[in-house]
C-alpha cells in the first residue's frame, strides 16, 4: 500500500497528512519535536552517568544507567502515543471494507490529551525539584515562587517529590481513556 506507513517514523507524516484537525496536526509537529528533545536529553543523561561511573564495576551503577533509559522511554511513549493511535486508527479504517472513519472529535481530543501530558510532564518536573540541591559543587536552594503563577508553583512545591510522577501518569492514562472512549 503506497499510503501506508512503515513504523514509528512513518506514522508522524502519515498522521499529519491524514488528519483533518489542525489541532491534531499541530500536536504531531510538537510531539515530534518533544520526542527529539526528550531522546536527546535521555542520551545526554546516560552519557553523563557513564562518565561519572566509568571506573566502577556493575551493580547499582548498571542499574542507574538502565533506570535513566527506562525513564526516557516512559516519558517518550505517552508523547508519541496519540500520533501512533490516530495513525493506526486511520490506517485500519481505510483498510476496512465498511469505510470506517474515526469519530469527528477523536483526533482533536487525542491532541488535547497529548498536550495535557506535555504540560503534566513539565509540572511533574517542577514538583520533583528538591528544596536544596548541589550544582557544580555548590548547594543551591530552589527559587521561591513569584509572579503570576506563584500560587501554582507553590502548590507544585508542596507535592512530595515521590508523588510528582503521578501528574504525568494521570495525563498518560487520560490519553488511553480518550482512545478507548472514542474508538
Amino acid at each position: 500500500m503506497a499510503d501506508d506507513y512503515g513504523g514509528i517514523l512513518g506514522a508522524f507524516p502519515y498522521a499529519f497528512r491524514r488528519s483533518d484537525s489542525r489541532l491534531f496536526r499541530s500536536y504531531v509537529v510538537v510531539a515530534g519535536l518533544a520526542t527529539l528533545l526528550l531522546a536527546l536529553t535521555c542520551v545526554l543523561a546516560i552519557v553523563v552517568v557513564f562518565g561519572q561511573t566509568a571506573g566502577a564495576r556493575g551493580g547499582s551503577f548498571t542499574l542507574s544507567r538502565s533506570f535513566i533509559a527506562l525513564l526516557g522511554l516512559l516519558a517518550v511513549l505517552p508523547v508519541v502515543a496519540p500520533v501512533l493511535l490516530a495513525a493506526r486508527t486511520r490506517r485500519r479504517g481505510l483498510a476496512a471494507d465498511d469505510g470506517f472513519e474515526p469519530p469527528r472529535n477523536y483526533e482533536p481530543l487525542l491532541a488535547v490529551a497529548g498536550y495535557l501530558f506535555l504540560l503534566a510532564l513539565y509540572l511533574g518536573l517542577i514538583a520533583s525539584m528538591p528544596e536544596t540541591f548541589t550544582l557544580d559543587g555548590e548547594t543551591v536552594t530552589r527559587p521561591s515562587p513569584s509572579g503570576l503563577f506563584a500560587p501554582v508553583v507553590a502548590a507544585l512545591y508542596a507535592i512530595p517529590s515521590a508523588a510528582s510522577p503521578l501528574l504525568p501518569a494521570a495525563a498518560a492514562a487520560a490519553i488511553l481513556v480518550v482512545h478507548r472512549w472514542l474508538r
